[in-house]
């Protein structure tokens, strides 16, 4: 409430799902939570009236047939609250209009102040009960990762191998993925979303898996990119690149230091390896109660990383068929050996990415998904 009074609100009006469940506990699907002093109430219907008095302890209640938001608006408007602060990047235009019909006529103008991300920011520091979920999410992952390695054979369809592994999720205990399970083989790995097709994996070629579950609420995310059958020395070189800028990102990982140059620990490898214009998305984002949360960890980014945010780190190298022949022209390999025929007969399309999970410290980070390895394998 702290945050909402020093935009000028003395109210807050909280309905995006993943911010309900952080002020309130309340997992349901319909709610709104209304933010008055130091006191909170949430607003839901029937279907959801055991649950939220379970969840919600020591909230005050509100069951009612109408919307949420709108039951909000109206018990605030009530009692004369007003500017009433609310999320605009999270709220619609329809919701907006229902919140506002809730209203007394002359209280309709000026009523709702328009905010961006107070509970969201506040989200971004993990408390240590928030980091415990987000580790057990990350072992689980970690441990996903080496049950589904003896699937991902050249007999394999992307979608074959992405069912076992969230079937494997599902018996241990997951909620849920925190995404559409990613395999990507062969020049579809050249794909940085590349989904899971019924293409089946090559013969010889990278295979990229980018996966999480969610347990107790909280999401996990990881990447690895292994090789299938004998790689080319390009291969071998750009996999290590990335590697390499991975590594040298998550070292200046620290609490103080700017989202943007942590970005450029990890361009600055690819850049030197001939790759930057192969990179072509952010290094990380944030996690927690949304796969996606801030900070983002990118060009630009003036925002400074603060202890207890978890981020991910994540560069790539993606090189369509003319990309990839193209970097072949180079002549010698980055060890100074000169190429042979065989180094060349892989030309296809291919990428590389390569993600953990990281907890910020005062001091550096810890890597949540070290478990993990990130080794060079070639099944």
């Amino acid at each position: 409430m702290r945050a909402a009074e020093k935009a000028g609100a003395k109210a807050l009006l909280v309905t995006h799902g993943p911010d309900v469940r952080y002020v309130s506990g309340f997992t349901g699907s319909s709610g709104a939570v209304a933010l008055l002093g130091g006191r909170a109430t949430l607003f839901t219907d029937g279907r959801y009236a055991e649950q939220a008095r379970s969840e919600a302890a020591g909230l005050r209640v509100v069951i009612d047939k109408r919307p949420p938001e709108v039951q909000a608006a109206e018990w605030l408007s009530s009692l004369g609250r007003a500017p009433c602060a609310y999320d605009v990047s999270r709220t619609t235009v329809a919701s907006l209009e229902r919140m506002k019909k809730a209203l007394p006529g002359p209280l309709r103008r000026g009523f709702f102040l328009p905010t961006d991300g107070l509970v969201a920011e506040l989200r971004q520091i993990k408390e240590e009960d928030e980091v415990a979920r987000l580790r057990r999410a990350c072992t689980v992952g970690c441990g996903l990762f080496a049950a589904v390695l003896e699937y991902v054979t050249r007999s394999a369809t992307e979608a074959e191998v992405a069912a076992q592994l969230e079937f494997m999720a599902r018996l241990a205990g997951a909620e849920a993925m925190s995404f559409e399970t990613i395999v990507a083989g062969g020049e579809r790995s050249a794909l940085p979303h590349g989904r899971a097709t019924s293409a089946r994996l090559p013969a010889r070629g990278f295979v990229t898996l980018d996966f999480g579950v969610v347990m107790d609420g909280y999401c996990s995310d990881m990447t690895r990119t292994v090789h299938l059958g004998r790689a080319t020395e390009q291969e071998w070189e750009v996999y290590h690149s990335v590697l390499e800028a991975q590594q040298a990102a998550i070292a200046a990982v620290r609490a103080g230091v700017r989202c943007a140059e942590v970005d450029e620990a990890a361009r600055s490898v690819l850049r030197r390896a001939g790759l930057e214009k192969a990179f072509a998305h952010s290094t990380g984002h944030g996690v927690g109660l949304e796969i996606h949360e801030g900070p983002r960890i990118a060009a630009g980014q003036e925002h400074k990383l603060e202890a207890g945010m978890v981020i991910t780190i994540e560069p790539g190298a993606y090189l369509a068929r003319k990309s990839a022949d193209a970097a072949l022209e180079l002549g010698v390999s980055r060890q100074g050996r000169p190429r042979t025929a065989g180094d060349v007969s892989g030309t296809d399309g291919f990428g590389v990415r390569i993600e953990d999970m990281v907890l910020v410290t005062r001091s550096g980070c810890e890597v949540l998904t070290e478990a993990s390895p990130k080794d060079w394998i070639e099944l």
